[in-house]
């Protein structure tokens, strides 16, 4: 019974001292895409894309420090935009017909991740610099019109966060968001891009960030 009572507080030690290494960091911010506009398109289209260059960030990763200074986790981050606008044809018979667009992007990353820290110092000022390498999937609607893409993608973050508390770090956060599509599917039907139509996914992200530690 002795033993049995020993091995049983032994374990919830060693619980309660694996959960005090888990920690989880939500953030949600603004982000920019980098990819260039291509200069064929007229006026009216380069003001329509600029609405789907620029969007909502957000971003979670759930870590579990190695040792002090080292973690490892997994992460999952999504941007997304839309805009709208109205755009007319003419045929070739003069006759102009108009309708209105609008378009919704998502660009969704799943993947593990690294984290170095500075906790091993006395401090309340913490820096983090995490790498993360995963799946990269592209979504965009328009209309009944949806493409799809999915390829490899890594994301970077450098972050400095203040310690309220044990439990508690807020701070902002810089991202940067990479991958390429070469490959893409329009309602089932794919098509293989070539170098110079290929979908940069790149994205550049400031965002407000939180650490909980439990």
């Amino acid at each position: 019974m002795i033993k049995k009572l020993i091995a049983l507080s032994v374990f919830s030690i060693s619980v309660a001292s694996f959960a005090q290494k888990i920690s989880i960091s939500p953030s949600v911010g603004y982000a920019l895409r980098l990819a260039k506009t291509s200069p064929d398109l007229s006026r009216d289209q380069k003001e329509y894309l600029k609405g789907l260059k620029s969007g909502v960030n957000f971003d979670v990763a759930l870590r579990y420090e190695v040792k002090t200074g080292l973690l490892i986790g997994f992460k999952y981050s999504n941007y997304s935009a839309s805009t709208s606008g109205r755009f007319s044809v003419t045929d070739n018979m003069g006759n102009v017909a108009s309708a209105n667009v609008s378009t919704k992007d998502n660009i969704n990353f799943y993947g593990p991740e690294v984290t170095l820290t500075n906790d091993a110092q006395d401090t309340k000022h913490k820096l983090f610099m995490s790498a993360a390498l995963g799946a990269m999937t592209y979504t965009t609607k328009t209309g009944n019109i949806t493409g799809k893409g999915t390829t490899f993608g890594a994301e970077l973050d450098f972050a400095y966060q203040y310690q309220i508390n044990k439990n508690i770090l807020i701070g902002p956060k810089l991202g940067l968001s990479g991958g390429t599509l070469s490959k893409f599917s329009y309602n089932g039907q794919t098509v293989k891009l070539g170098d110079d139509q290929k979908e940069s996914l790149t994205r550049l992200s400031l965002s407000a960030a939180a650490t909980f530690r439990f």
